[in-house]
């Protein structure tokens, strides 16, 4: 049975969405779900039914508030180190929520699988850059570049969180590209196959 077009592209934005705000959380873990939230409030973005309570004014402020709190908490010498401890596991559940969050025309089973690995992995992977940028800039600076370095994560998380609602389908493409060029710098740094030298068999001797 073929989909109705709208139906297809519905899910398509869905799914960017939720691959959107999954990256944003590799940066930071509330963030992205603040602005969910608020566009959610705004009827900006539509959750799946078992996800609406994002839209609550309870879930706005305690998103709102937790962000400012960890927003703040980046720019305090050391405790960025240990946020980020801290927030690599936080951000592949965040990851894995917000993308299961706005996958409201998925079969359950498929939208939770999907954003566990796509939405999970995602977050974790851009965590884990973030964490070794910070650990870089800690060992050569002595923690006196780290400010900037999380100005430009917190700049990064807000771009993407926004630009994932305003236009996902841009988002989508963006991760796409990333991804694929991800893939092809791993390939191509990859240890090149040694031969095993064939043995050549000589008669024996009449």
């Amino acid at each position: 049975m073929t989909l109705p077009y709208n139906e297809v592209m519905e899910t398509l934005v869905s799914i960017c969405v939720g691959l959107g705000l999954a990256a944003a959380c590799g940066f930071r873990v509330f963030l992205p779900l603040a602005v969910m939230s608020w566009a959610a409030r705004a009827g900006m973005v539509t959750p799946a039914e078992s996800f609406a309570w994002v839209a609550s004014w309870p879930a706005v402020l305690a998103f709102s508030t937790a962000c400012l709190a960890e927003v703040t908490g980046y720019y305090i010498p050391w405790v960025d180190n240990a946020l980020d401890t801290a927030a690599t596991p936080a951000a592949v559940v965040a990851g894995s929520l917000v993308a299961v969050s706005q996958f409201a025309h998925l079969d359950p089973l498929l939208a939770w699988t999907t954003g566990i690995i796509g939405g999970g992995g995602l977050a974790g992977a851009v965590q884990g850059l973030t964490v070794l940028t910070r650990a870089s800039s800690t060992a050569t600076t002595v923690g006196v570049a780290n400010p900037v370095v999380s100005t430009a994560e917190n700049g990064a998380a807000a771009t993407v969180a926004v630009a994932s609602i305003l236009s996902p389908m841009a988002v989508g493409v963006l991760i796409l590209l990333v991804a694929v060029m991800t893939v092809r710098w791993a390939w191509r740094r990859r240890p090149p196959r040694r031969l095993t030298p064939t043995r050549v068999m000589r008669p024996d001797p009449a």
